[in-house]
């Protein structure tokens, strides 16, 4: 399920604390802050997406994720692969290499990541 920018905004604070509560989150974003009930949107929206739940404690509620922010992510770049690029992880390496301007020094990094990757599958 997709995010919007405004929930994955959310939900980058929730992956990053771990457990929040309102408060926390209010206070995460710059002045001039959101109001108390758009935020309350915001979590019920991720909620009803199954991205977060919360624990009460006392009159407040703790939000903690249930999915992780890898496998968001993963599955996101997953799609945009298949969408966009004919289900070609080459097409899209190829793409993401020239298209970002890597240096040398960026290109030789992700070499190695490349032939570790290659090491850990030919085990």
């Amino acid at each position: 399920m997709q995010l919007s920018k405004k929930e994955e905004q959310l939900m980058e604070f929730i992956w990053k604390q771990g457990k929040v509560f309102m408060k926390d989150i209010i206070e995460s974003y710059p002045e001039p802050k959101p109001a108390t009930t758009t935020i309350s949107t915001l979590l019920k929206r991720v909620q009803d997406k199954k991205f977060v739940a919360y624990r009460v404690f006392g009159n407040s509620r703790q939000y903690y994720p249930l999915v992780k922010k890898v496998d968001y992510f993963s599955k996101h770049v997953k799609g945009m692969i298949k969408n966009y690029f004919d289900n070609s992880p080459l097409q899209f390496a190829s793409f993401f290499t020239k298209a970002t301007d890597l240096t040398t020094t960026e290109l030789e990094d992700l070499k190695k990541i490349v032939d570790q990757e290659i090491k850990r599958k030919e085990k």
